[in-house]
């Protein structure tokens, strides 16, 4: 059997897999296996077995993994939400639309502590949803946004899948978390601007402004965010001001963050117990796929095909820009099939040096933290687009009156946005980069 034939054969067996709902580990792990053993035997697949998973489980680095996510737990349960959520109403909401723009605040400003799109989609959800439906709100425009405003829990750090990506390129994970905050800010902005044209072009989806029903901007609301900004500053403070790594600074915000739940006293026994069984699953399917992502890649490295792929690649002359434009392509275009730590994990090893081979004429740290954040930018797609769209699947089924195609219409607008942040972070690499350079 060709290389070629052998890698189409084990995309073709993960891919057959996932269609029967095999989980994406076991399928990426049976792929990677049929095709190892195709090509060396089973004593070579036993041996690579033996010492693979303790060299990928005993990395100091991955412990800040489930770190954040204990971290993004502790706020989920200690009510944290709810208080970011008034908060930005009261900054917002007597503008058209304001509401719904208050909803992608609270999802940017949750996503700073939480590092998970899927939790911050359901948290802002249950808090935002009720008050957008009662203020009048279509169920177009309130699942819509909340569902693109999920997509800001990975794109402002603490960001789960740029802990992985640093990880695989062997980058600086403050480094990479510096790239991706103004990059970060502006999807904020850019859903913003997006809903406040929305609302304009398209009538009936949003109420006019109500003065006298917005809430007010009290010392009360204002009180309620000092936690959550204590939190960020301690711990990003802390990391870029050099008292801490990131997997330090990881159980600090954790550490923090449970604090400020205790002091809520929304946090009980129950929630506390929840909250370490959350993370130790999540934790356990992260660290799942990166074992059966490592097997996968594994087996495609035998048949030499990624090798002969980036030769190929730069064959044919091509500019660099386009070269990652048509990656990035692919990524949207697997985002319908896989989620964004599975994307990361398998294309990541393949890609990556393919990317380092180009010349960009920027040194080479900078190139792999610039295509981190591409990558981070358009993997969220596949969190919006269908026929997956996780975050819209999560948000509607937290709105079950409101029938899903409707939900899908409501993140278009949101889609659009992304396009243009994209195009943009592409042929301006400097945006992500700038933060960088102030980072030792």
């Amino acid at each position: 059997m060709s290389p070629l034939a052998l890698t189409a054969l084990i995309f073709g067996i993960m891919l057959l897999l996932m269609a029967i709902r095999t989980p994406i580990a076991i399928s990426m792990f049976a792929a990677g296996a049929i095709g190892y053993v195709l090509q060396a035997g089973w004593l070579p697949l036993a041996n690579f077995l033996n010492t693979q998973a303790f060299a990928r489980f005993a990395s100091y680095d991955l412990s800040v993994i489930p770190l954040f996510i204990l971290m993004g737990h502790f706020a989920t349960q200690g009510g944290i939400s709810r208080a970011l959520f008034e908060f930005a109403s009261a900054v917002m909401s007597r503008f058209r639309g304001g509401l719904a723009m208050a909803s992608v605040m609270a999802c940017a400003a949750f996503g700073a502590i939480c590092g998970s799109s899927v939790a911050t989609a359901a948290t802002i959800t249950s808090v935002a949803l009720p008050e957008m439906k009662r203020h009048g709100y279509s169920g177009r425009l309130a699942t819509g946004t909340l569902a693109a405003g999920g997509t800001l829990g990975i794109l402002v750090p603490p960001s789960v899948p740029l802990v992985i990506y640093a990880i695989l390129a062997e980058q600086n994970i403050a480094k990479v978390f510096a790239a991706a905050m103004i990059p970060g800010i502006i999807a904020m902005l850019g859903y913003m601007i997006a809903i406040a044209v929305y609302v304009r072009l398209v009538p009936g989806h949003a109420p006019e402004r109500h003065d006298d029903d917005a809430p007010r901007l009290t010392l009360r609301a204002l009180g309620g965010v000092l936690p959550i900004a204590v939190i960020f500053l301690l711990v990003f403070g802390g990391i870029y001001g050099g008292f801490f790594t990131p997997t330090e600074g990881a159980a600090v915000g954790a550490a923090a963050t449970f604090v400020a739940a205790l002091l809520k006293r929304e946090i009980t026994w129950q929630k506390f117990k929840h909250c370490f069984y959350a993370t130790a699953e999540g934790s356990a399917m992260i660290f799942m796929i990166f074992l059966g992502a490592d097997l996968m890649n594994a087996a495609l490295a035998l048949t030499q095909v990624p090798a002969q792929l980036a030769s190929v690649v730069g064959s044919w002359g091509l500019s660099p820009v386009a070269v990652v434009s048509a990656i990035l392509l692919f990524y949207v275009v697997l985002g319908a099939v896989m989620d964004e730590l599975s994307m990361i994990l398998l294309t990541i090893p393949i890609f990556f040096p393919m990317v380092m081979g180009l010349d960009f004429g920027m040194p080479p740290e900078s190139v792999a933290i610039w295509f981190g954040i591409m990558v981070l930018m358009t993997v969220g797609f596949g969190l919006l687009a269908p026929p997956v769209g996780l975050n819209v699947y999560i948000v509607n089924g937290m709105a079950r009156d409101i029938p899903i195609g409707e939900s899908y219409r409501g993140v278009m607008p949101f889609l659009a946005s992304d396009v243009i942040r994209t195009l943009l972070l592409l042929f301006f690499p400097p945006i992500s980069l700038w933060f960088v350079q102030f980072v030792g």
